[in-house]
């Protein structure tokens, strides 16, 4: 039953990647966390994005939750949240699945989330750890070109941003920014009062993300 399963949600991954891949979408997870936080982030990514490195992105993107077949149809799901964060095992395998039939999950530490989301990704990943990524990742120079890495966008403790992946046959298949907080950059100006230029370098990181996980 179980590999039943796998197969027909690969096919379901497989129909709609290739009839609406440019939508992404937001994780709804358990566990308390904030996981709605920074509402205008990936509104003004998406709008950056299509301005600028060609993509069509729906301009809202969609909820999805983390048992559900509706993660299948989104090349790329969103992240974030500053608490708690809990799987069901349920939810975990569903996960698994959709990272390893060719999905791809960006989780961006809003600040607090970091020792919940390493604890649940090992429900989604027994046998995988977190790997840092060098700048020398291709992530690091897609439309923008960043030689050092990941960027520093709020201070919060003063920690060195990075970013971790988990890979599959060398796809980088989950991201997960720290002491980054890559979204608080893409948020609308008012929010934080960013400078602009640290505004561009989140939007432009944002922007080789996407560009990444639609092509990879």
């Amino acid at each position: 039953m179980k590999q039943l399963t796998c197969i027909l949600f690969f096919l379901t991954f497989l129909t709609f990647h290739g009839t609406r891949g440019q939508e992404i979408a937001v994780l709804k997870y358990g566990g308390g966390g904030d996981w709605y936080s920074n509402p205008t982030a990936l509104p003004n990514l998406i709008q950056f994005c299509n301005a600028n490195i060609g993509t069509r992105i729906e301009p809202k993107p969609e909820t999805v939750e983390a048992g559900s077949t509706t993660i299948f149809k989104y090349p790329y799901i969103h992240m974030t949240g500053h608490g708690n964060v809990f799987f069901s095992e349920e939810e975990a395998q569903n996960l698994r699945i959709y990272l390893l039939s060719g999905g791809f999950i960006h989780i961006d530490d809003n600040y607090g989330m970091e020792p919940y989301v390493r604890k649940e990704l090992i429900k989604v990943f027994p046998d995988r750890a977190l790997e840092e990524l060098g700048a020398d990742h291709p992530i690091f120079s897609q439309k923008y070109t960043f030689p050092t890495g990941l960027p520093k966008i709020h201070e919060h403790d003063g920690k060195r941003p990075q970013a971790f992946g988990i890979f599959d046959e060398g796809r980088l298949l989950l991201l997960f920014t720290y002491e980054s907080d890559l979204g608080d950059g893409w948020e609308d100006p008012t929010v934080h009062n960013d400078p602009e230029d640290i505004r561009l370098k989140a939007l432009q990181m944002g922007a080789n993300i996407l560009e990444y996980a639609f092509k990879n």
